[in-house]
Formats: C-alpha cells, sequence, structure tokens
C-alpha cells in the first residue's frame, strides 16, 4: 500500500531516511544514478512481488468480496505506514494544503484500488494487466486538459493504437463484455486521475497526506459496507488477507531503491514485466491460458505504453513527462510509501 520524493522535495537524494511522500518521484535533469543494473534488478523483484499480492486477492477473492478483502488489508497496511509515519521527521501535521484535489485523488485512488482488486478476482490475471496497463495512454490524453502538456502527433498515434489494443483484448460484439473488464478499464481511468493530480500538486503536498487519506477513506467505505457482505474467515484467508496488506509496501519500497539506483527512463518499463509473472502464475495456480487476442493486444497497449515512455525520456519530447514521472504504477495496491 505504497509513493516516491520526499514530502517537501521531488528529489530522491541517496542516503535519505525513508519518508512519506506523494506519486512523484526524482527529477530526473537532478537524479544521479547509482547502478543501473541494480535498479533493474530491483524493479524486476518488486514486480515480481506485486505479481504475488495479485495472485492473493485472485485466491482469497474466490471465496470472500473485495469489500471485505481490502477493509482487511488496509488494517494491516495501518502497520508499516504507522512506523513511517512515525520515521519521518518533517512531519508536524496532517491537514492538507489542496484540500479540494486531496479529496478527488483519494476518491480517484478508491476506485482504483477496489475495482482494481474486483478485476483480478473475475478475469485471468493476463487480461487484467493488459487493460489495467492502459494507465499511461489515459494519463498522456488527460494531461493536454488537466496539466496543459503539449502532445505530438507521435504520442496521439500511440495513444490510438493502444486503445485499439484493448479494443483487441475486449473484442466488443464477439466476446462478451463483463463487470470484469468494466472494472479494469475504470480502474485504469482512476489510476490515471490520481497520478494528474498528483502531478499538478507535486511539491505542494506532504506526502503524508497523500499516502494516509486514501488508506484511511478505504477503512471508513468498505466499514460501511462490510455488514452486507462480511463471511467469517479462515485462519489462512485472514492470512492471505494480512500478506496482501503488507506485501504491497513491500514492492512499493524495493521501486524506491530502484529509482534511487536508476534513472526514471530506465526503470518506469520494468512495469510491463508484471505480465510475464501473470502468464505463470495464472496457469499454475489458477488453470489460466491466455488467448491470441488477450496476448496480442496485450502486445499492442505495453508497445504503445513504452513508446510514449522513451517520447518522454526525449528532452524535448515533453515539458511535464506525466507517464515518465508516475512512480506508483500500482494505484490499485495503495498510496504508495516512498523515500
Amino acid at each position: 500500500v505504497a509513493e516516491p520524493g520526499r514530502s517537501m522535495d521531488a528529489r530522491v537524494k541517496p542516503g535519505h531516511d525513508m519518508s512519506m511522500s506523494g506519486d512523484q518521484g526524482p527529477n530526473p535533469s537532478t537524479f544521479r544514478p547509482s547502478s543501473p543494473l541494480q535498479g533493474v534488478l530491483t524493479a524486476l523483484l518488486a514486480y515480481g512481488v506485486f505479481a504475488t499480492h495479485d495472485v492473493l486477492i485472485k485466491e482469497v477473492g474466490q471465496s470472500h468480496s473485495v469489500v471485505q478483502i481490502l477493509f482487511f488489508a488496509s488494517l494491516f497496511a495501518f502497520l508499516p505506514v504507522t512506523l513511517l509515519l512515525a520515521a519521518d521527521k518533517a512531519l508536524d501535521n496532517l491537514r492538507p494544503k489542496n484540500l479540494g484535489l486531496v479529496v478527488l485523488r483519494t476518491a480517484a485512488m478508491v476506485v482504483s484500488m477496489t475495482l482494481g482488486f474486483y478485476a483480478f478476482t473475475t478475469l485471468a490475471l493476463a487480461e487484467t494487466y493488459a487493460l489495467l496497463f492502459s494507465a499511461p495512454l489515459l494519463i498522456t490524453a488527460l494531461s493536454v486538459p488537466m496539466l496543459g502538456e503539449r502532445v505530438g502527433l507521435p504520442r496521439w498515434i500511440a495513444v490510438l493504437v493502444g486503445l485499439v489494443g484493448v479494443l483487441v483484448v475486449l473484442r466488443p460484439g464477439v466476446s462478451a463484455l463483463g463487470t470484469g473488464h468494466v472494472a479494469a478499464l475504470v480502474a485504469a481511468f482512476g489510476s490515471a486521475m490520481a497520478a494528474i493530480i498528483a502531478r499538478k500538486i507535486a511539491g505542494k503536498e506532504r506526502g503524508a497526506v497523500l499516502v494516509l487519506y486514501p488508506l484511511l477513506a478505504n477503512v471508513a467505505l468498505m466499514g460501511l459496507a462490510l455488514p452486507w457482505v462480511y463471511k467469517p474467515m479462515s485462519f489462512e484467508s485472514l492470512a492471505l488477507t494480512a500478506a496482501i496488506g503488507v506485501i504491497a509496501p513491500v514492492a512499493q519500497l524495493l521501486m524506491v531503491a530502484a529509482y534511487r539506483a536508476a534513472p526514471a527512463a530506465l526503470i518506469a518499463p520494468f512495469q510491463y514485466s508484471q505480465m510475464l509473472w501473470a502468464v505463470p502464475y495464472g496457469f499454475f495456480f489458477f488453470g489460466e491460458t491466455p488467448d491470441a487476442w488477450v496476448a496480442l493486444g496485450g502486445a499492442i497497449v505495453i508497445g504503445s505504453g513504452i513508446f510514449i515512455l522513451w517520447r518522454e525520456s526525449r528532452g524535448r519530447t515533453s515539458r511535464l513527462t506525466p507517464t515518465l514521472a508516475r512512480r506508483n504504477t500500482r494505484p490499485d495496491s495503495g498510496p504508495q510509501l516512498r523515500g
């Protein structure tokens, strides 16, 4: 459950103590990588941990509601969050400076987490990832009206091509469109909105606020709905739910180390390595075999996303680098704990 930069500084410097922060990470122009290979390997490990997190969601979701899973996972996530809050010496209070945008971002995070969890419980792992990977395309499109970013023709073409990839995965009119598909797409949109808002308030809001408010909202809203969906949990289910709450911060902290060790342009594309975990995990644990259409559509979406990241990394091509600046590529796992 977890995010980059210190609360009052958008840059991440080696040797800093761990602190709470927002979605935006180190400024590429001021960042000095220490070990690109170490960064890549750490990112691969982090996304492997994320994939394990998603397998646990799918497993527990076979017998329990997403509302119940998210409620208890958020409760268990309070342990690492509390420890990091206690370690943040710069924290003076938890009042947001931009209340409206913080509330809007919190709502986007809750939607992304809830529907992301639901998508993992209803769709095949690979199919869920293929749809969630549309988030960078949506960030690029939303950055124009919301951030004033200038998006050139190549990136617009990449967005359109990526959306064609989404249609290939969905195959409307040929394959039935289920609630899981809609949930994954809305979760991707929520993820994009959260990233855009975080970019808008970067450096203006305490990181602890951006971490704690979505977590509190999860507990409050899921708690209100819990009496209508609650089912007694076995010790095994409760243990797996606890692991869901704790594993995400571990993966996010690994991402901290990855971005400290290597530049963002090198690390960002490895978010798509989750697909490499999804296929064997889905096959061995759930008997899932992605069909050719999901593989083709997923490849198109991933290719478009990597192209957008590459274009943004080329200096003058993008003024704000909205997708490259995004560090929390897994808002469905919660607000990021970043150092």
